[in-house]
């Protein structure tokens, strides 16, 4: 059985209490009496890009459980990298990562648009990288993660910005069975849905919670993100007999 934590969109610096939720988050975590298998964190980990804020998320995501953390549209691949990954030459290719345990394969993908911009992309350069990744696995289950949903939500803000160009990710994955699973962020609410035959997982929003626009509040821009609903976290598990579970856990 494999054991993942999801969660998303810290923002660090967007409001005055984006650092003590965080921290409630990954304390809430390190307390679990299980072990985890990872922590993935799918993108907007600072809210400007500035370093100040990656340095407080460097001392935040930090766990007994290994942590894998990817950007998204908030965040500036050179201070992510230098700060945050601590990488002696940063610059401003995207930041795939891959982490590789017995059990599994987690391959990160770097979806932003330099700079900044609010919809994703995965650039000629990143999916070459993650076909590499996938090509080199044909054993063990893999789980691909990036910031932006491929597919519509039903949530008119984050569906104009979604990720662009997804039949090329569709084709690139439909070649290969052993993908468990897509886990994105970017929505700031926890969804699930489809994309290429796998389970698509949203991980909720830690900084906040968009309201959609059936809910009072959800069709406006300035009313949709409430940011009094407390953080949130999933709990993804993959099973003996190859199906996806997913539990939600709200962190007062």
């Amino acid at each position: 059985m494999i054991v993942i934590a999801h969660l998303s969109d810290i923002h660090i610096g967007a409001t005055p209490g984006s650092v003590d939720r965080a921290n409630a988050v990954m304390r809430y975590l390190d307390a679990v009496p299980g072990d985890l298998d990872v922590v993935l964190v799918t993108g907007d980990i600072a809210d400007h890009g500035v370093a100040e804020e990656y340095e407080e998320a460097r001392k935040l995501l930090t766990s007994r459980h290994p942590v894998l953390v990817g950007p998204g549209n908030h965040d500036v691949r050179e201070e992510f990298r230098r700060v945050l990954l601590g990488a002696s030459d940063p610059g401003g290719r995207p930041i795939n990562q891959v982490y590789r345990s017995s059990k599994a394969v987690y391959a990160m993908c770097d979806s932003s648009i330099p700079p900044r911009q609010n919809p994703g992309h995965l650039d000629d350069e990143t999916l070459a990288w993650l076909e590499g990744v996938l090509e080199g696995e044909r054993e063990l289950p893999v789980f691909v993660a990036f910031h932006h949903p491929p597919v519509v939500l039903h949530s008119p803000i984050v569906d104009a910005i979604r990720l662009h160009r997804h039949e090329a990710l569709e084709s690139l994955l439909a070649r290969h069975p052993n993908v468990a699973a897509v886990l994105v962020g970017h929505a700031h609410t926890a969804a699930a849905t489809t994309f290429a035959g796998r389970p698509l997982l949203v991980g909720p929003g830690v900084i906040s919670t968009l309201k959609l626009p059936w809910e009072e509040g959800g069709t406006s821009t300035d009313t949709c993100a409430d940011y009094d609903v407390p953080p949130s976290i999933a709990f993804h598990v993959f099973d003996d007999d190859g199906r996806m579970t997913t539990h939600y856990r709200v962190i007062m």
